[in-house]
């Protein structure tokens, strides 16, 4: 008999992301159906599944379902959607959802992204653990059906998730906009159409859409469906500049992050988003609130600017962690009106504290269609200081590269360890300020760089004096 597949390697922090075949199959994706209703005791009850364009998202979707119907649950089928769709019918439904996707992933990874009800995230130590061990255990023996098992009926979402953002942010009355949108061949191939042009059966936006490789394809035959790397908009930065538009949005596969390219065809930074989005939403709900405190979360990798924008509209900056479902329980917990990350990760309170990308990028649309000046303006408003980005560093020994940085620094820089380490400057009058922070990867053999400074120069000398120890 062949032993069960270990589920330890490949569930991690905030999801489940494996490699097809060998790691994820369906007896394994049927045992984490059932152990994800029996943790979240949702025997009776409706658990909504949706998939990702993936070769093999339907057949995963399908065997999950297969299991959560032989614990009693009952199968709302929303099909293929994006995730942020999905916490959509989560929402809407509040109702427990699992979105078969692998993101930005290779076509040989796929993964799941679970909610309880209410699009509320489940972690490592708020479940995903407890699902783990159950499924494993399944495996091992078997799923045990219940006496009744539950019911599947399929639903179709898309059309009143549309009508949803649009009442959160109004683009009826902006200016006339010339848009490139590359979905990458993921799923904002078809909630761009939806939401911001006519598919779904609503009125027309002042919104031209110049479409790039909107084919669903799970195998992602023109570049990687990751706009964190910049070799992947490279496309989206020509086709803005040839078609004379106004901006780019580019979509990562499963359509829950969005980046922008202004008229120039430059990268605007995810956190100039964040700080564009938080000033918005910050002035929205002040309006309606004029007393009380407001908060606005933004992970400490974010730029500097984000914290700044949120203190000077008279909010309160939360510093977190990396990570959807860590962020999500932050929301929740301190009920902050939005969120944003710097892999372009943006939380709504209106949405149910979870991550948007299409939301985010129709703020970021009425941003500019409100006003007059282009992209690049703005962009520039709102990047004032040197980032590095994210420099990645395959490291075996990350204590030995941590005590390594610490001796650097001690003396010069203070540290904390929210998440991995940070290092910030202590410095002069006459020197930028900057700081850095390394964190490990959850799934690989990798440290993580990040830094800011006040200035390129700063940057660059600080980047290359931590790679310098990292790779030692």
């Amino acid at each position: 008999m062949t032993a069960p597949i270990d589920l330890a390697p490949f569930i991690k922090a905030y999801d489940v992301r494996g490699l097809v075949g060998s790691q994820l199959t369906p007896e394994v994706v049927t045992a984490l159906g059932a152990a994800f209703v029996d943790e979240i005791d949702a025997a009776g009850k409706d658990v909504v599944v949706g998939h990702d364009m993936r070769d093999s998202s339907p057949g995963f979707a399908a065997a999950f379902a297969l299991g959560v119907q032989a614990r009693g649950g009952n199968v709302l089928s929303i099909g293929l959607c994006s995730t942020d769709e999905s916490y959509f019918a989560s929402g809407h439904f509040d109702a427990p959802a699992a979105m078969f996707t692998a993101s930005h992933n290779p076509a040989t990874y796929n993964g799941i992204k679970l909610s309880r009800a209410g699009a509320q995230g489940i972690s490592f130590d708020t479940g995903l653990k407890g699902i783990r061990d159950r499924a494993q255990a399944y495996l091992e023996a078997s799923v045990e059906p219940v006496a009744e098992p539950g019911t599947f009926r399929t639903v179709d979402v898309i059309a009143d998730y549309a009508v949803y953002l649009r009442s959160l942010v109004d683009l009826a009355g902006i200016r006339p906009i010339r848009v490139v949108v590359d979905a990458g061949n993921g799923m904002g191939g078809m909630t761009a159409p939806a939401v911001l042009g006519t598919a779904a059966g609503l009125p027309a936006l002042p919104i031209e859409i110049i479409p790039l490789y909107f084919e669903l394809d799970g195998t992602f035959p023109n570049h990687e469906a990751n706009p964190l790397d910049p070799k992947n908009i490279v496309d989206l930065q020509k086709a803005v500049v040839e078609h004379g538009a106004d901006l780019g949005l580019a979509f990562d596969g499963d359509a829950d992050r969005c980046f922008v390219v202004d008229e120039k065809g430059e990268a605007v930074t995810p956190s100039a988003v964040a700080a564009v989005v938080a000033l918005r939403e910050i002035t929205r709900v002040r309006t309606l609130q004029p007393e009380g405190d407001i908060f606005v979360l933004h992970n400490l990798i974010t730029s500097n600017i984000v914290a700044e924008t949120i203190e000077a509209a008279g909010a309160i900056p939360v510093r977190t962690k990396v990570g959807h479902s860590l962020i999500k329980d932050q929301m929740r917990l301190t009920g902050a009106i939005f969120g944003g990350e710097h892999s372009a990760h943006y939380y709504f309170r209106d949405f149910w504290g979870a991550d948007n990308g299409m939301l985010a990028a129709m703020h970021f649309l009425a941003e500019f269609g409100s006003g007059s000046e282009p992209v690049s303006a703005i962009s520039k408003r709102y990047t004032p200081y040197a980032m590095s980005g994210e420099v990645n560093s395959t490291v075996t020994d990350i204590p030995a590269a941590y005590d390594r940085i610490v001796e650097a620094y001690t003396g010069t820089g203070d540290f904390d360890e929210l998440d991995g380490l940070t290092v910030t400057g202590m410095v002069g009058q006459d020197e930028p300020f900057w700081w850095f922070n390394v964190r490990p990867s959850n799934t690989e053999p990798l440290l993580r760089l990040n830094v800011e400074a006040g200035t390129v120069a700063v940057m660059e000398r600080i980047r290359d004096a931590v790679l310098a120890l990292i790779r030692e």
